[in-house]
């Protein structure tokens, strides 16, 4: 006789168990760069948890990377604390872009959060006495299922009507705003998106909502340019055919080293004829004035090679935001990074501030996130989604509806 496990274990360990046979719950199991469908226990809230049945569930391109590469990333995990993420021998959910309906509420949660309310969640979730990676680790089955666990205290109703596809973009949509946040980019300053795969392009939607006056784009792909375009961008570049940074150039940029000795040296010459030149100079540096200006370059490829590439092409004194994650080992030459004093920012993630923002912006119609919704599943088509996206001119975000019959988005 086969037993279920008892209330509180984590599903997760149980998901392709050889022998078992769970009537309880379908979702999409990922072992050894296979997906599929499987029975699960229903999931049962503890305290301040909900259960949600998952409405929506956007494929990311990190899942894309663990099915296949996730033990690449489990050491790098560990060194930083966190021991629980996925590997390719272990059974996991994966889906962390979620919205769904709640269908259970454990003790100690808001009344305000009832039962058959829309709502998105923040995806982490207290799980085998620690806060785990929804969707990531195999102690938190992720939103590939009919039903997923959440904490109440990160947890949002969708405000405004809301669709329910639109509100599962909130997690890649937040994404961006944390790395245009982190950029510090102003209105004024030119920004140069590298990828136009979701993370570029919902990288393009931010910096349009903050009002950045000039975006350029750039993507090997025909398809993904005019999702660029519907997003927003200003400039729309084939890298085979143009340099996006060269596009990007305005008066004040510098790309190479000579020509910044030159303005360093035709500069002074001129200051010292001034009396008290100093005194200019340093107003003038005080202002932001003194250098070349700095383009905002995001880079959201992910890929070995990206971030040097970017080093050496970019113009002198940019801010280069890494937003692609490379699961791989990569190299860089510090010295064009030093040569051309370049700041760069790796971004990871958002805030559960920044995640609820962008339900609100998503919801008041500050930002517009369906050019980046171009197929759905349902559970038993999302091997064939992974193909698809493997595409870059076919698809940019498939959803998963575990309501669905359809087997090919």
């Amino acid at each position: 006789m086969v037993v279920a496990p008892p209330r509180g274990t984590n599903v997760g360990f149980w998901a392709d168990a050889s022998g078992l046979d769970f009537v309880g719950v379908k979702a999409v199991s990922c072992s050894h760069g296979t997906l599929s469908v499987v029975d699960l226990p229903d999931p049962h809230p503890g305290e301040g948890q909900l259960v949600l049945d998952v409405r929506a569930c956007g494929i990311c391109g990190s899942d894309l990377h663990a099915k296949d590469h996730a033990d690449e990333l489990t050491e790098v995990m560990a060194e930083i604390g966190y021991r629980d993420f996925m590997r390719g021998d272990t059974p996991t959910v994966l889906g962390h872009e979620f919205a769904g309906v709640i269908a259970e509420r454990g003790s100690r949660t808001p009344k305000a959060l009832r039962a058959g309310m829309t709502v998105a969640s923040f995806p982490l979730v207290r799980s085998r006495g620690a806060v785990q990676l929804t969707g990531l680790s195999p102690l938190a089955p992720g939103g590939y299922a009919e039903q997923v666990l959440v904490e109440a205290a990160l947890t949002f109703p969708v405000p405004n009507g809301l669709a329910v596809d639109m509100a599962a973009m909130t997690e890649p949509m937040a994404v961006a705003l944390h790395a245009v946040r982190r950029s510090e980019i102003k209105k004024s300053d030119t920004s140069i998106v590298i990828g136009c795969g979701p993370v570029g392009l919902a990288v393009i939607c931010q910096l349009k909502a903050r009002g950045v006056g000039t975006v350029v784009a750039s993507d090997f792909s025909p398809a993904r340019r005019a999702l660029a375009t519907r997003c927003g961008a200003d400039v729309v570049v084939d890298p085979t055919v143009d340099s996006p940074y060269e596009k990007a150039a305005s008066k004040g940029v510098l790309t190479n080293i000579p020509d910044l000795y030159g303005l360093a040296l035709d500069t002074m010459r001129k200051l010292r004829r001034v009396p008290g030149w100093s005194h200019v100079y340093r107003a003038a540096d005080a202002a932001g004035a003194a250098g070349p200006k700095r383009p905002v370059i995001f880079e959201c490829v992910g890929v070995p090679g990206m971030i040097d590439g970017v080093l050496a092409a970019a113009p002198l004194g940019s801010r280069v935001i890494i937003v692609g994650v490379c699961m791989g080992t990569d190299t860089i030459r510090p010295t064009m990074a030093l040569s051309k004093e370049i700041d760069a920012r790796f971004v990871f993630g958002y805030t559960p501030l920044e995640f609820y923002d962008t339900l609100h912006m998503l919801a008041d119609g500050k930002i517009d996130a369906s050019p980046l919704l171009t197929g759905k599943v349902g559970l038993d088509g999302v091997a064939a989604a992974f193909d698809a996206l493997g595409d870059p001119d076919q698809h940019a975000k498939i959803l998963i509806d575990p309501r669905s019959a359809a087997t090919a988005p």
